[in-house]
């Protein structure tokens, strides 16, 4: 196993910290940013992919969460349920489906700044 982490350019200390500050039990409210998805297929909980409904993927909450997403700069809020993983760029923490994404912003905006919250 060391083997393959440190391949991955991992450590058991990083994966450590990372169950630490990446519980999805500890998801207070979580101010980043978020973008959206077309992705088509398949989710990673094995559902259909379908931009008409309101969900969502985080890197680390369970699937069947539901949160609230608050667009920081118009208040506007959505609550999707989590269905997938990711995003996996730097400094987002939710990508959104285009439908629950023009709820809280244009989509031409691309990236809004936001804070996540369980519902």
């Amino acid at each position: 196993m060391p083997k393959i982490l440190a391949a991955a350019g991992l450590t058991l200390a990083s994966l450590a910290a990372t169950a630490v500050f990446s519980s999805p039990v500890a998801l207070a409210a979580e101010t980043c940013k978020a973008s959206y998805y077309d992705g088509g297929g398949t989710t990673a909980s094995g559902e259909r992919f379908d931009p008409n409904k309101l969900t969502a993927a985080h890197k680390t909450l369970p699937f069947g969460t539901k949160v609230k997403v608050k667009n920081r700069s118009n208040g506007k809020t959505v609550t999707v349920r989590i269905n997938d993983r990711g995003p996996f760029i730097a400094g987002r923490c939710v990508d959104l489906t285009p439908k629950a994404f023009k709820t809280i912003a244009p989509l031409s905006q691309g990236v809004v700044g936001v804070t996540v919250t369980k519902v």
